[in-house]
């Protein structure tokens, strides 16, 4: 599956050149995610697209606003009944017309852990498959276009889009703005990463985890991704967004990529819908390390365990533990500091690991994110 490029010589070019203070007019804070209460995903965002007097993209006879409507709503209905814990706040439930600034306002107002936004595609008739995309630089003329036309939604707006005048998508801004949330930007990554291969495994082609400058993405401050659902140009991906059953299939692989990605997020069980830890076998940290809080970057994830001189560690000395049955590799150690581990797995991924991602541990078991950061900061 072709996975996320990611666009690190500019990153670090940006971050020694332009000052964020003079990008966004304000000071760049510590990771945002570290204000949230570790561990638990409590507000869930669905932001079904278009709506009312934006129909979005068409086939023969479905619209965009139509299908995605249904998905998202479907969506939010197996997370309601799967999560009764978990709040469900959708953009719109309803054929209206919701701003794109409005979507974002909502997300944050909110104070939401996760945003999903649902959208259809359109391109040739031959065109087809999903793909999903996370704020960023886009790489192709193709992707470039289907952020203008999601984005081209501003001219339906009361002021024609007058609002967005000023507003700032350059490249700079755009790598600006990843480096400031940068968690929620790996979190991001690896939810898209989910869904893609959830998608496939309902026997839709896999476009990938690609990435474009969404005004949608860029103004929320959580997690985020916006799902091109696939291409209503093409007549049999049409009959399969317009049906129900289609429409319903696709929600439930988003509802599994969720769990899924839950799951990993706070270290448990996905079967076991949270509720009891699985470590097969939990790694060992060294007696100087209790209570720390040890960042790493994982690298491999295998069904069966791999030597420690396998090529496929390319020299490098790994960290080995069990989780979901599965054996899992990491790289470096970094006490209390994640900021370092984020650097090492940005470099990883330039030379040689493009799928590489922070993961944390206390006292020998894997924690979240959000709870290693807090806890690194006291």
């Amino acid at each position: 599956m072709n996975r996320l490029e990611n666009s690190l010589k500019w990153v670090r070019w940006v971050a020694m050149a332009i000052p964020f203070v003079m990008l966004f007019g304000f000071q760049l804070k510590k990771q945002p995610t570290a204000s949230k209460q570790s561990g638990t995903i409590r507000t869930i965002v669905i932001d079904a697209g278009h709506g009312g007097k934006d129909p979005g993209c068409h086939g023969s006879s479905a619209h965009e606003k139509n299908v995605c409507l249904a998905m998202a709503l479907e969506l939010g209905r197996k997370i309601k009944e799967g999560y009764p814990e978990i709040k469900v706040v959708f953009t719109r439930d309803k054929d209206v017309f919701v701003e794109l600034d409005d979507r974002a306002k909502i997300a944050n107002k909110a104070n939401a852990d996760l945003f999903i936004c649902i959208h259809a595609n359109s391109a040739s008739a031959t065109a087809y498959g999903t793909e999903t995309y996370v704020l960023g630089l886009h790489k192709t003329d193709a992707q470039a276009k289907i952020a203008d036309r999601e984005n081209s939604t501003i001219y339906l707006e009361a002021d024609k889009g007058e609002k967005y005048k000023d507003f700032d998508m350059s490249p700079d801004a755009i790598i600006a703005r990843q480096l400031q949330l940068s968690v929620f930007l790996d979190q991001s990554i690896l939810f898209a990463d989910k869904l893609q291969n959830e998608f496939k495994s309902i026997g839709r082609f896999d476009r990938g985890v690609k990435q474009a400058g969404f005004l949608v993405l860029y103004k929320t401050t959580m997690p985020s991704v916006l799902i091109e659902t696939g291409f209503l140009t093409n007549r049999d991906e049409e009959k399969f967004l317009a049906d129900s059953s289609g429409q319903k299939k696709m929600a439930g692989a988003m509802f599994i990529a969720f769990e899924k990605y839950k799951a990993e997020l706070e270290g448990v069980d996905y079967k076991t819908r949270g509720n009891q830890e699985v470590a097969d076998n939990p790694p060992v940290e060294k007696k100087e390390l209790k209570d720390k809080v040890v960042f790493r970057v994982q690298i491999e994830t295998s069904e069966s365990k791999i030597a420690a001189n396998s090529s496929r560690f390319k020299k490098h000395e790994v960290f080995e533990y069990q989780q979901d049955r599965l054996y899992k590799y990491t790289v470096g150690e970094f006490v209390d500091d994640f900021n370092a581990a984020n650097t090492y797995k940005n470099e990883l991924r330039q030379k040689e690991f493009p799928n590489a991602f922070v993961v944390a541990f206390q006292n020998g078991e894997r924690i979240s994110l959000e709870k290693a950061i807090k806890l690194a900061e006291k």
